[in-house]
């Protein structure tokens, strides 16, 4: 969320509420949506870390708001965000734990819990399905979002059918 904030806040001063909505409009209805008190807190946390700064402006008959801008500070950690590659290896997989243990327990078949995983996966796949249809057409970001998850999901299934087959060669 961090980065997400002083992405949004690179084009301009911005108060919370304005910042939660952006991020919705922006990612549509796939992504989680952000709490406007998380986003409080975020942006909180940022102001703390020097990296955006925010002053609070008058508004008639209502209480004061606070907009925030982006600090230099906040713009090289941004521009340093950007130069960063994603390295997020699925190594660590809570399911993968379970299949590797299950016989060691004797409380849960390997193939059991490959099919139930599998009903998920294909679960999930078709709500992706239905978002993607209701989706704003126009809203290319979201579109990719929701292509790029069913990409995965995809590729977990295939991993799902490999696993199955080299578990059943054992047995």
């Amino acid at each position: 969320m961090r980065q997400s904030l002083l992405a949004l806040l690179a084009r301009g001063p911005a108060h919370g509420y304005e910042l939660k909505q952006d991020l919705e409009q922006l990612l549509g209805s796939a992504y989680p949506q952000p709490n406007i008190g998380q986003i409080y807190v975020t942006l909180g946390r940022l102001e703390k870390s020097g990296l955006i700064e925010g002053e609070d402006v008058e508004q008639a008959g209502r209480p004061n708001k606070k907009v925030y801008h982006l600090t230099d500070t906040g713009r090289e950690a941004l521009r340093a965000w950007f130069e960063e590659t994603s390295d997020e290896p699925r190594v660590r997989d809570e399911f993968f734990m379970k299949l590797a243990l299950a016989p060691q327990t004797g409380l849960a078949d390997r193939i059991a819990l490959i099919n139930r995983q599998r009903r998920q996966y294909l679960n999930t796949m078709r709500q992706l399905s239905k978002l993607a249809a209701a989706e704003d057409r126009d809203n290319r970001v979201a579109h990719l979002l929701i292509e790029g998850a069913m990409l995965h999901l995809q590729a977990d299934l295939d991993w799902l059918e490999r696993c199955q087959e080299e578990l059943e060669e054992l047995e």
